[in-house]
């Protein structure tokens, strides 16, 4: 009697690749939480269980999930990370992050690699790329990772057995890896923010400003004046790429650095608000709740009953 055996299904190497980078992930990042690594702009993130939503700042970086799920919240905008997907974020952007399917058998696991904005520029200036649409665009998104970006990244995960060689051949493997992220399906995101004269640029400048003085009052003409801008151009450039205005972004900014404050310098209320810019104790408190979904205290005494894993979320 003839017997068909059915064919052995040969895991791609797209699946092969993911498969020893995960566990490489896991093998490095035995805590949960953020673990460094020997080349400092690269990074791992474990969670053994779901969290609560979580504040963080995104900076420019590349963020791979290789296991579990995420949902992320950026101003109006509302992604969902799954296994298999990275996240492409251009701009710092303040964010709130949920694990929302992790065990100690299938932690959530990801590798983030910071991005240098001078790196992308020099690409810009080397190789002929496809130039942006005229439209602005968000500043954050995801795709599903194929092997042009799964292949460097994983030789860059590698690299840490080799610590020799680290010096060497890291940077070589990064510039790969911006090349083949701005040849790719989110190339314009990274190249509007470098592009000299782009709005995307004067938006990154506006940015850094807040960042840097987001305790001051905020007069929407003289910030539009120091980027060059007119405020209603302003508003809308800003609004597409973060998803927030220059108000709502400076507020959030506000109120993730009060709630650092009231957990890790034991701060009162009130020296917290005040800060952070606010004159208004009360303002104060009523706009934390609305987005840290608690009054100070107790958002405080709910985050300190925590593990530490689920303070800050990455990308």
């Amino acid at each position: 009697m003839n017997s068909q055996l059915k064919p052995i299904e040969m895991p791609t190497r797209l699946e092969q690749d993911r498969e020893e980078l995960t566990a490489l992930v896991e093998r490095y990042a035995q805590a949960e939480g953020v673990t460094a690594t020997a080349w400092p702009a690269l990074s791992f993130f474990r969670a053994d269980t779901p969290s609560d939503r979580s504040c963080a700042m995104y900076e420019p970086c590349l963020g791979l999930l290789l296991q579990g799920n995420k949902h992320i919240l950026v101003g109006e905008d509302r992604f969902e990370q799954e296994f298999g997907h990275y996240l492409i974020n251009s701009i710092d952007v303040p964010v709130t992050a949920q694990v929302v399917r992790a065990s100690p058998q299938a932690p959530c696991l990801c590798v983030t690699l910071r991005l240098d904005p001078m790196r992308i520029g020099e690409w810009l200036s080397e190789v002929a790329l496809p130039k942006p649409s005229g439209a602005t665009a968000r500043g954050l998104a995801l795709s599903p990772v194929g092997t042009e970006v799964l292949d460097p990244l994983l030789r860059l995960v590698r690299l840490l057995e080799h610590p020799g060689d680290l010096p060497l051949l890291a940077p070589l493997i990064e510039r790969e890896l911006i090349y083949r992220l701005l040849t790719g399906e989110q190339g314009a995101r990274l190249a509007q923010i470098v592009t000299a004269g782009g709005q995307g640029q004067q938006i990154a400048r506006a940015i850094q400003w807040l960042r840097q003085h987001y305790n001051k009052p905020l007069r929407i003409a003289e910030l539009a004046s120091m980027v060059n801008m007119s405020p209603s151009s302003l508003h809308h450039h800003f609004r597409q790429i973060t998803a927030m205005s220059p108000l709502q972004y400076q507020k959030v900014l506000r109120l993730h650095e009060a709630r650092r404050l009231l957990l890790t310098e034991g701060c009162d209320v009130a020296t917290a608000a005040h800060r952070v810019g606010y004159e208004s104790p009360s303002q104060f408190s009523r706009e934390y709740s609305r987005q840290h979904g608690a009054p100070p205290l107790r958002d405080v005494m709910r985050l300190r009953a925590m593990p530490s894993a689920e303070l800050e979320i990455p990308a």
